[in-house]
């Protein structure tokens, strides 16, 4: 059980021992950032509630089979129509609720995003949530606590997931893909989250090229550092991640540099101007002249 899934041993340990002494909780809301396991350990724990054999998680009854090919038909994934979980899908998933389970013992609906539900469908998902048949379980997953209803909080066993470690990032990246020689301040950009390292690990030389503009921006003349970044122009669809790390760079090196300090600014008003859809290039261009100035003249003239 959850043997390939990296972190939260706590809660993995938890939802082992509430099926193991059958005392689950009929709704669940798992909370945490942005790829760090949340759906994955709410699969594998619904695969566990369904089996048929009494230890769980067999893997071999019909229930486990017809899960891992996705035609399980007592198991429920709802996701986001568009931006928003919308009252229509709730109530599409009312309709089955009451319906008493095919194959297995249970009934499992996992609605995904569940943050982005609107005020509507929260309040019309209540109703099942008050009185849920004794064998549905329901876990939302969200990564904004704050959005969520109070009534709808109240109503569920809340479990707080928690990032994973730069140790086990850089283990799971060299088990599974052998990435042997990522940076700490690279690791730092995944701000713990398995699904953001997947996804940034074939661009780690985005970020050693910024770390090479970065520690030698003094030693360089304005041309130098715009042809530099040349990188950092070419990669529009991962500049908030790449404004991060390098606002993570700037820290580490303001410790040593005072000269740096004043970059952050220079670094969340570029994300700012970037947000509210200016310019693309323009933003990069003003970035750049601004970092260096700050670094090459502000403290030269005084």
């Amino acid at each position: 059980m959850f043997e390939n899934i990296v972190g939260n041993e706590k809660i993995k340990n938890t939802l082992k021992q509430s099926i193991k002494l059958e005392k689950n909780s009929h709704s669940y809301l798992f909370i945490g950032t942005e790829g760090i396991g949340k759906k994955l350990i709410a699969k594998e724990f619904a695969k566990m509630l369904m089996c048929l054999e009494e230890e769980k998680y067999c893997g071999k009854c019909k229930s486990c089979i017809e899960f891992d090919t996705n035609n399980n038909p007592d198991f429920f994934l709802i996701v986001p129509d568009g931006k928003t979980i919308k009252i229509d899908q709730i109530r599409e998933m009312q309709k089955t609720v009451s319906e008493r389970p095919i194959i297995s013992n249970k009934k499992v609906y996992i609605i995904d995003n569940a943050d982005t539900m609107t005020i509507e469908a929260q309040n019309c998902l209540l109703k099942t949530l008050e009185e849920p048949p004794k064998y549905v379980t329901i876990i939302l997953i969200g990564s904004n606590e704050n959005n969520f209803l109070n009534t709808i909080k109240s109503r569920c066993t809340i479990m707080h997931f928690e990032t994973i470690s730069n140790i086990d990032l850089a283990n799971y990246l060299k088990e599974n893909y052998g990435i042997n020689d990522i940076t700490q301040s690279t690791l730092d950009i995944f701000q713990g989250s398995i699904g953001k390292a997947i996804y940034l690990k074939d661009k780690t030389d985005i970020y050693s090229n910024i770390d090479n503009i970065l520690y030698n921006l003094e030693k360089c003349d304005i041309i130098e550092a715009l042809q530099k970044c040349e990188m950092v122009y070419k990669n529009k669809e991962e500049i908030f991640e790449i404004l991060d790390y390098i606002n993570i760079i700037i820290l580490k090196i303001a410790k040593q540099n005072l000269k740096y300090i004043g970059c952050v600014d220079i670094i969340e008003d570029t994300k700012k101007r970037l947000k509210a859809n200016s310019y693309y290039d323009m933003c990069i261009d003003n970035m750049i002249l601004g970092l260096w100035e700050e670094v090459n003249e502000k403290y030269n003239r005084s």
